[in-house]
């Protein structure tokens, strides 16, 4: 991928086709498409969506997202059941005003923020969310993720958003019905500032938190926060490491449960975060170590994201004004799709190009500056 330019031209239809089985293959092809299709009322039908998944087709989780844009923009859904293969939107206008989603299941509501945030800062006044689902689920970054990590590097851009965690809910393999509720709050932006990230600087302060839910005793957030602790001092010896460990409370908590989130805030004001969540399969000191050695990982290479934040930031970099330059580490599959997805969308309007730096990789993208009309 380094040194390319990636440049697609949209076809002269009135619907654009998206193919879902492309390079990641799965729900980011989803919410990529679907956000930009509602901010710039697009029409799109998206083809094969998983197709290359044991359950190929909309999953509950991936039909919420879709169906929360639509009550975003009030666009329309053709064929948009689980199971289906192939979904048209048609978007509408964008509008103010509070919007429930719940994906009925403990898909996370993590997924459901990365679908509908974008959409939510071009509408014509503040919006409140209150999403229902999974807060802390595998394969999606928890909830805390996007209140330590997601947040502060976006307000970056003039993103600004609240988030309440009305009830965890902490999933151990997967359960028919999530029980976690967040409450998001936005105001409208003019315009996205573009993002400069090129000079990690020294990591000056790693904190985070372990937490248990439900029955588990709080002996296991002490166990996971101590040997988060002990891996990161062998790296960050003079470095202050502060994990807390707390029981959630039982009234903020559905289900039995453990993780574990870690933060570290460098000099030039990147945050570079990681997660892992208990199972029963795993010992407390499993969870924290391989928080700790993930969050390692990242560091190491020296880029001022992390490789959950890397895809996260594309289509913001596309619709912010002006040039956006950020340096990452290895280029995930997940950001590949989403550079891929946003030049389908948007042609030649938005251009991005990867190149190589050393131990790093910069993507830079010239955004095109969208302003809600």
């Amino acid at each position: 991928m380094s040194g390319l330019f990636y440049r697609y031209s949209i076809i002269t239809k009135t619907m654009l086709e998206v193919d879902g089985s492309i390079k990641e293959g799965g729900g980011q092809i989803l919410r990529v498409a679907t956000s930009l299709s509602c901010i710039f009322q697009k029409p799109i039908q998206i083809t094969k969506i998983r197709a290359g998944r044991s359950k190929p087709g909309l999953r509950p989780q991936h039909l919420t997202g879709l169906e929360l844009v639509a009550n975003l923009c009030h666009g329309q859904l053709q064929n948009a059941h689980i199971g289906s293969t192939d979904v048209n939107f048609t978007p509408g206008h964008l509008k103010q005003g509070t919007f429930v989603a719940d994906t009925g299941t403990a898909g996370s509501v993590c997924l459901l923020i990365q679908v509908a945030l974008p959409c939510l800062l071009f509408a014509d006044g503040p919006c409140k969310l209150l999403l229902k689902g999974g807060t802390n689920a595998e394969f999606a970054p928890p909830i805390d993720y996007f209140d330590m990590v997601f947040q502060p590097m976006v307000a970056k851009m003039g993103i600004h958003y609240s988030c309440d965690i009305k009830r965890r809910f902490v999933i151990i393999g997967y359960f028919p019905k999530g029980g976690g509720e967040v409450q998001i709050m936005t105001t409208p932006i003019k315009e996205l500032q573009p993002i400069t990230l090129l000079d990690r600087g020294e990591v000056i302060n790693i904190t985070g938190h372990a937490f248990v839910a439900g029955v588990l005793p709080i002996r296991v957030a002490n166990i996971m926060a101590d040997i988060a602790t002990r891996v990161l001092k062998t790296q960050y010896k003079n470095i202050p490491v502060n994990i807390k460990a707390y029981q959630e409370p039982r009234n903020k908590a559905f289900g039995n449960g453990s993780g574990i989130v870690l933060v570290a805030e460098t000099s030039t004001g990147c945050c570079i975060g990681n997660s892992s969540l208990g199972k029963r399969e795993l010992r407390a000191e499993d969870v924290g170590q391989k928080a700790a050695e993930q969050l390692l990982d990242d560091l190491k290479h020296g880029g001022c994201v992390d490789e959950h934040l890397q895809d996260q930031l594309i289509i913001l970099m596309a619709l912010a004004a002006g040039k956006s330059s950020v340096r990452t580490g290895p280029i995930t599959l997940h950001t590949e799709t989403a550079i891929h997805v946003t030049q389908l969308l948007l042609g030649n309007q938005v251009k991005f190009q990867v190149h190589k730096d050393g131990d790093t990789n910069v993507i830079e993208c010239e955004g095109v500056g969208f302003t809600a009309t």
